[in-house]
């Protein structure tokens, strides 16, 4: 699909024909009306109301306070879609896209498309986006425009409707990545808003649905936008009460009070929604990864023989079946994850105590008191810590784990437990040796983060040197067809895995509850669960992004 310079984006399904380029809006939704959605002569009829209880509250969806991707998507589109998780997103807001040279990109957005306030949707708005992005305050997407990769220009032509976009450097990705990414801010409003971080009113977006109500810590409502130009949502209205606690959210569930749950249903609780005729239990892989970070600035970690001797003494496996009750994939091909189709196939971190042994003693970390614990090569008692959410309980009980798995090899942890602000706070400014968490799909499953991860303090930082990582990065910014990336990557991948700076334990397999007898339209979006846009899309828009049906347990 990648082959030479040239690239022009058009729709890979036929099937979907209200995506026909160039169409209007009200063309699009009368075609996806006229579309057989549920077998011969089947007509789709909305659901008046769907209520999703959410464990968290983000706020009024503002992306620089608090993204959540599949909560933000109801609201707000890209110019691809879905996600960057996907062999091909496929034009969305674009009408296309094409690729000139090595940098330069021109994209054709589509007409008669409203903002929810009903002004209308222009190119206008995309090139205001990306400059807000690129030249204002760093949110989860900024990356993108402002470093990897680095869009210098963007204009929109004569015409009104095409947007050029000039690289840096090389960009092969920029519609699967980029474009696929990036939500579309309207211009309107946006543009006199100088400190986004603090900008509280309820979202305006192109999406499927309206974001009607919202307040603090209680719920969020949306109404569906009936004119959206990928048809007419199949449900009218979604209420999500947040409810914090996961006792009270899973007692919601079944005693009525919810349709469905955006909380993971641990493996202990799934029996008793399975014996309940109405309950379907569906089984999705959330693209991410529960991870042990290591402190790279301090010792004994800032040492890359010490970084692989930790990842070789941890049986992955033993963790996921002792904590998880099997219900996940031990991290046995480290990182980014396994089902991203940017990671490299062969990927491999191998369980192997002996050769941990091995290394530490080589480096002169020895038990010279005769304790059971290791001390440094100057002789020096070494002891360390594990910070951990004492809000995520099973965080808390792999850190245990891992305290006993580590102590067979010498090495001395403490677990301390913190409330979640706390724990937070200390992550945030390098306070701990080490840490048990959970990083999502834009952490393990976008390629240009993992090379933004590198630069950004996270996996590592451009102000450390890191001689044989910065050659390939350099590499990677040279190469200038998506093949030659992705051969990089995975040179990159297998590198850092042989030295980790933050160990994958486990890939979460996530399970999720919901009353089919109110809705049983869910579909997975990898990495996005079950409920996002997708699923309250017709059929035929939901084939088009490579949703499916999800796994479900019996």
């Amino acid at each position: 699909m990648y082959k030479g310079i040239k690239k022009l984006w058009g729709l890979p399904l036929i099937l979907l024909v209200f995506l026909v380029a160039g169409c209007s809006s009200n063309e699009a939704k009368g075609q996806a009306d006229e579309t057989n959605l549920e077998g011969e002569g089947a007509v789709t009829e909305q659901v008046a109301e769907l209520k999703v209880g959410i464990p968290s509250d983000v706020g009024p969806l503002n992306i620089y306070t608090g993204n959540v991707d599949w909560l933000t998507d109801l609201v707000y589109d890209k110019l691809f879609s879905p996600s960057p998780y996907v062999d091909e997103p496929i034009p969305w807001l674009a009408e296309s896209a094409e690729q000139l040279d090595d940098t330069t990109w021109i994209v054709k957005v589509r007409d008669g498309i409203k903002w929810h306030d009903g002004e209308d949707f222009t190119a206008e708005d995309v090139k205001f986006t990306y400059e807000y992005f690129r030249d204002g305050s760093a949110n989860r997407h900024t990356h993108h425009v402002s470093e990897v990769p680095k869009i210098d220009e963007i204009e929109v032509e004569e015409d009104g409707k095409t947007v050029r976009f000039e690289c840096a450097y090389a960009c092969p990705s920029l519609a699967s990545i980029t474009f696929a990414d990036l939500p579309i801010l309207p211009e309107h409003i946006w543009k006199d808003v100088e400190n986004p971080r603090q900008y509280n009113k309820l979202a305006v977006g192109t999406g499927p649905f309206v974001l009607k109500e919202y307040e603090a810590d209680q719920y969020y409502k949306f109404k569906a936008n009936n004119e959206y130009f990928m048809g007419e949502p199949t449900v009218a209205s979604i209420n999500m009460p947040i409810i914090k606690d996961a006792t009270a959210m899973f007692n919601a569930l079944r005693a009525g009070e919810i349709d469905a749950s955006t909380r993971t249903v641990p493996a202990e609780l799934q029996d008793s929604f399975k014996n309940t005729d109405a309950m379907k239990l569906a089984k999705v892989s959330p693209l991410s990864i529960v991870q042990f970070g290591l402190n790279y600035e301090r010792k004994p970690f800032n040492t890359e023989e010490v970084r692989r001797a930790v990842s070789l003494a941890i049986d992955r496996q033993s963790i996921v079946d002792t904590v998880l009750l099997g219900q996940g994939r031990a991290g046995l091909t480290g990182y980014p994850h396994p089902d991203s189709p940017w990671t490299n196939p062969d990927l491999s971190t191998p369980y192997d105590t002996a050769k941990a042994t091995e290394i530490l003693d080589s480096l002169g970390y020895k038990d010279t008191n005769n304790d059971g614990f290791r001390e440094t090569p100057e002789g020096e008692t070494l002891r360390m810590n594990t910070i951990v959410s004492a809000s995520e309980p099973v965080y808390v009980r792999v850190a245990e784990m891992l305290k006993e798995q580590l102590k067979d090899i010498g090495l001395q942890f403490e677990v301390e437990a913190m409330d979640a602000t706390t724990y937070a706070a200390a992550n945030s400014e390098d306070n701990f040796d080490t840490y048990v968490s959970l990083i999502g799909p834009h952490g393990v499953a976008d390629p240009d983060q993992f090379i933004m991860s590198h630069r950004a303090s996270y996996l590592w930082t451009k102000d450390i040197a890191y001689p044989a990582m910065d050659t390939l990065i350099e590499d990677w910014m040279a190469a200038s067809t998506i093949e030659d990336r992705k051969a990089i990557s995975f040179d990159m991948q297998e590198l850092y895995n042989n030295q980790p700076t933050a160990i994958a334990l486990y890939y979460p397999e996530e399970v999720f509850a919901y009353n089919a007898t109110v809705y049983d339209q869910y579909v997975e979006s990898l990495g996005y669960g079950i409920v996002h846009k997708y699923s309250f899309l017709p059929e035929e828009t939901r084939q088009a992004v490579s949703a499916t049906a999800p796994k479900f347990v019996e």
